[in-house]
């Protein structure tokens, strides 16, 4: 009997070329949100922050190049990978959080919307091809492929591009250390309707908003110098906050998508889950085994690329999908038909999210 699937036909990404270091970082003064400067040493700062996030490097963005630029070349090689006619595109659905910023500058730039100029790079006429943004934190990429899905399922597209681009590196505080987590980069794929024998791509899928002591988690804010100019503002984080919030949360988030798909935790092959901080996903990852009364987590199933990446928001998820398929991903990963993969994520707003895909 015929199904119609929901599936990942061809993925891309875009990695910048500019590597930044954490000894990159050693001519910046770092203060606290009161305006006190650290004691700490640069290297005593830098071997905590590695020990806790497990990042050494991050890539930035070239000064020529915008969000909506870089996101164009992800989409590019998504299409490519597809092997479609990009005019034959129901949906461009591009997820990010600040839009178009350019070098040296804190303005944000959305009008117009990011996935009309995409849609302009990549050159599509088709004015049935509609282009929107996603805004929902580091989830957003997670969240237009739901979107997607939602209006194939409805009958209304057969064809999408979900789109994750991000240039953090341009809306951080340079005294405050947590713009050492803060990364670029740039992920796409394309989602189509194909008709199966079997039951494949996405099987199941769970998202929530936390927005009452939690909407703030993540915010916008003056910059840590007692004499930052207060009119410009920067993105701000209760770390611990948000740390004790996904340990809580995602896990069950998690294994909500799995139970709606049917599967149990033994199904699972891999999980891509949002590069945020390395000591936070793998407790993520011990919790929810701890669900299913599980302690043995196998090796090798939670992928990472935040060690060279850092953390590209709306973007380290298909990123590393892409670099996994293309076998590009710093660590050797592999997918094979029929694994069992799931995405999650956590972010600002506070919104989590997960598909659970048969690839």
């Amino acid at each position: 009997m015929k199904t119609s699937n929901l599936m990942i036909t061809g993925t891309g990404s875009y990695i910048p070329n500019h590597i930044v270091t954490n000894q990159d970082f050693a001519t910046n003064k770092f203060f606290d949100e009161r305006g006190t400067a650290f004691e700490a040493s640069h290297s005593e700062i830098a071997e905590k922050f590695k020990a806790i996030t497990g990042i050494e490097e991050r890539r930035y963005v070239e000064d020529n190049l915008v969000a909506s630029d870089i996101g164009a070349l992800a989409a590019r090689l998504a299409i490519e990978d597809a092997g479609i006619d990009p005019e034959t595109l129901d949906q461009i659905i591009v997820a990010h959080n600040f839009g178009d910023v350019k070098a040296n500058t804190i303005q944000t730039d959305v009008l117009p919307s990011l996935a009309s100029r995409v849609k302009h790079a990549l050159g599509i006429k088709n004015p049935a091809c509609v282009a929107s943004d996603v805004l929902f934190g580091c989830p957003g990429w997670i969240q237009g492929v739901i979107q997607a899905a939602a209006f194939m399922r409805a009958g209304m597209a057969k064809k999408c591009l979900v789109v994750a681009t991000e240039t953090l590196s341009r809306v951080v505080d340079k005294h405050d250390r947590d713009s050492m987590i803060f990364a670029d980069g740039a992920g796409a794929c394309v989602l189509e309707l194909v008709d199966g024998e079997k039951q494949e791509g996405i099987i199941g899928m769970e998202m929530g908003t936390w927005a009452v002591d939690e909407v703030n988690y993540l915010f916008m804010g003056a910059g840590n110098t007692e004499d930052a100019d207060p009119s410009v503002r920067y993105i701000k984080m209760h770390g611990r906050k948000i740390y004790e919030f996904a340990l809580t949360k995602v896990p069950q988030a998690m294994k909500s998508c799995l139970d709606k798909a049917g599967v149990g935790i033994h199904d699972v092959s891999k999980i891509l889950i949002h590069q945020a901080n390395e000591k936070m996903d793998r407790e993520i990852i011990k919790r929810l085994f701890r669900l299913y009364r599980e302690r043995e987590i196998p090796e090798g199933i939670m992928p990472m690329s935040i060690h060279k990446l850092g953390n590209s928001s709306v973007s380290t998820v298909p990123t590393l999908l892409d670099q996994i398929r293309r076998g590009t991903s710093e660590e050797k990963h592999e997918l094979n038909k029929g694994d069992l993969i799931l995405l999650a994520s956590v972010g600002a707003g506070m919104n989590i999210n997960a598909i659970a895909y048969r690839y």
